[in-house]
């Protein structure tokens, strides 16, 4: 029973399998496609039963247009506005090497510029399609928090977004060893290094070559791709590798777990129900409810979650963004009340 509470040490391998050193498969690029093909279903599902206005036959085409002009190129541009320009030398940056604005196999993707992308999209759509906006909108914020849940997934499974500090001894507590590297931890992570060295050949004779002067002591200096890309890998084949890095790995809240079952699972059960159990009801109910509570869960987790970029007026800037995101969906909730129409009024013709 010890063993069982005992705190989990990360080693799962972001990488499914590998057909060569450029071409992988991820499980971060493997959640979109599970993530989108559940939102099909679901939408699917709605739309067989009158409770979502598109028809059944143009599901397919919905959902894949608001993953590619909604999703994917709403969360990159979010993440370049928000998370990429604001830090020193951004725009030097994306000036130098304007591919980067576009670089999403490098990893960055923000979920409130996705959940934008989103509303502005099925905008657009429901102009085109003469539908209207906020029914079109209502089915895809039913089906979103499912995309953050499989997001939140994979963010866990590569041991990113990982959460604050926490006691050793809760049982829920997560040691992420690439947290030693990425928060300033140098010390505990030259000591994991060092009895790493000695307790395995393998890793033993990777760091042999990487003595460098750190500090004012000679360490192991590993760039950072070193250390995810070929270390790691050696410590997750080798328990005492990944166990000397676990001694100097302090415990974490697995916030990344904590996102996806509430911004993701219990958002989406929610609304679901609602959705089927009160048929008449306004658009955009759904949207606002949508954008409240994820917001709400999103600055209740942000405490228990490490910043990843500089804090705005005291906050982080996930917690600053879902203040709009309750004033949107406020606004959604006052357009319902004000419009007061519902599917019975205005469900599309096949």
């Amino acid at each position: 029973m010890i063993d069982l509470l005992a705190t989990y040490v990360h080693d799962l391998d972001p990488v499914i399998f590998s057909i060569s050193e450029k071409i992988k498969l991820r499980w971060y690029g493997l959640s979109y496609v599970i993530g989108f093909a559940a939102a099909y279903m679901i939408l699917l599902r709605l739309s067989r039963k009158k409770l979502w206005p598109i028809d059944e036959l143009k599901v397919g085409d919905a959902v894949t247009y608001t993953a590619i002009f909604g999703v994917f190129l709403g969360g990159r541009i979010g993440y370049v506005l928000f998370y990429m320009l604001p830090r020193p030398g951004g725009l030097d940056r994306i000036l130098e090497d304007p591919i980067t604005i576009i670089a999403v196999w490098e990893g960055g993707m923000a979920s409130h510029g996705g959940i934008l992308g989103i509303m502005f999209f099925t905008l657009f759509y429901a102009w085109k399609h003469k539908l209207s906006w906020l029914a079109v909108g209502d089915g895809f914020a039913i089906v979103a928090p499912l995309g953050v849940f499989f997001g939140r997934m994979a963010n866990f499974i590569n041991g990113e977004l990982y959460g604050t500090i926490t006691d050793e001894k809760n049982w829920w507590a997560v040691k992420f060893p690439k947290s030693l590297y990425e928060n300033g931890y140098s010390d505990n992570l030259q000591k994991g290094l060092q009895q790493a060295a000695i307790s395995n050949d393998t890793a033993g004779e990777f760091l042999k070559d990487r003595v460098r002067l750190v500090g004012d002591y000679d360490g192991y200096d590993l760039s950072p791709q070193a250390f995810e890309q070929e270390f790691l890998p050696i410590a997750r084949e080798n328990p005492d590798v990944m166990q000397a890095l676990a001694d100097h790995t302090p415990a974490r809240h697995p916030s990344q777990l904590y996102e996806g079952i509430l911004e993701g699972l219990v958002i989406f059960v929610m609304l679901y129900l609602i959705r089927v159990r009160f048929t008449k009801l306004w658009h955009g109910v759904i949207s606002g409810g949508f954008f409240i509570l994820y917001a709400i869960f999103r600055i209740g987790v942000e405490n228990v979650r490490e910043p990843d970029s500089e804090k705005i007026i005291g906050v982080t800037k996930g917690q600053f963004y879902s203040f709009f995101m309750i004033a949107i969906g406020l606004a959604f909730l006052a357009w319902a009340w004000k419009s007061k129409r519902s599917l019975r009024d205005d469900i599309a013709p096949g």
